[in-house]
């Protein structure tokens, strides 16, 4: 059975009650030591609760490893002018070896709109500043001649490998915008029933823009008890999904990273 398994790092948590901030560079090397697939920093700049800065924390993740992929979960391009996001996606790209999973989001409304305003950007016009975004991001990572959507022309150098783009989100809106300008789609814990429904509008989407059918990624939490973590995670791959993120569920990221390690052991 093949199937990834990744995990967030210790840089914040849904959970304003319950900060995580740990040893970035000690949670990186602990996940490649125990065959995890993947790693993934949280991405805001004024959350519900302490964050860290995600170019920081994965360029930090990917300094201190040699294998495991690391991903931004979810990136928040609207908040960035695109072509400074570029630049740091390509930067990121060149100095981990071509290791980054590029996940783009529009921003959980529970944690408001006060991040939004102190980086001087409308809450209310995220969705479409990341359509736009999007729509560039590939030109501007690989060094190609693109057209912002001021009409300014520019080629930033040197380019570097696009990474797979993976569009965070269950609504209408993510499904469309999955289908219309990235390789996957990220859903947040879907019940068999929705992943089946937004497999099937993803096919039908992608197919009417002439793109291939994106891939599928799972944010879940896992049961406490190996053998139900590992029919759950069983459970995912016969449904097709490629990858699946563990979501925190111990206070300790470290118990974390070792139960998703028996787990793919068991797999």
């Amino acid at each position: 059975m093949t199937i990834d398994l990744g995990a967030f790092l210790p840089t914040s948590t849904p959970d304003p009650d319950h900060p995580v901030l740990g040893d970035v560079r000690a949670a990186a090397r602990l996940a490649e030591a125990g065959g995890l697939d993947s790693v993934w920093s949280t991405d805001h700049l004024v959350a519900s609760a302490p964050i860290l800065e995600s170019t920081a924390v994965v360029a930090t993740a990917a300094a201190v490893t040699e294998r495991i992929r690391v991903g931004f979960g979810v990136l928040l391009l609207a908040l960035r002018p695109a072509a400074w996001a570029a630049k740091q996606v390509a930067t990121l790209q060149y100095l981990s070896g071509d290791r980054i999973l590029l996940g783009v989001g529009t921003g959980n409304p529970a944690h408001g709109d006060i991040g939004w305003r102190a980086a001087g950007q409308e809450f209310t016009g995220r969705g479409r500043r990341t359509d736009e975004a999007l729509a560039v991001l590939p030109d501007l990572i690989a060094g190609r001649q693109a057209v912002l959507p001021d009409g300014t022309e520019v080629a930033l150098s040197p380019g570097a490998t696009v990474p797979p783009i993976l569009v965070a989100g269950n609504g209408t809106a993510a499904l469309r915008r999955t289908a219309t300008h990235a390789d996957g789609w990220i859903g947040m814990d879907p019940t068999p029933d929705e992943l089946t429904t937004a497999k099937a509008e993803l096919a039908e989407r992608a197919a009417a823009v002439n793109r291939p059918t994106p891939a599928v990624t799972v944010v879940t939490a896992l049961p406490t008890d190996l053998a139900e973590a590992t029919d759950k995670i069983s459970a995912y791959a016969a449904a097709g999904v490629e990858r699946v993120i563990v979501a925190p569920f111990f206070d300790d990221w470290r118990r974390v990273y070792e139960f998703i390690a028996k787990v793919k052991s068991a797999l």
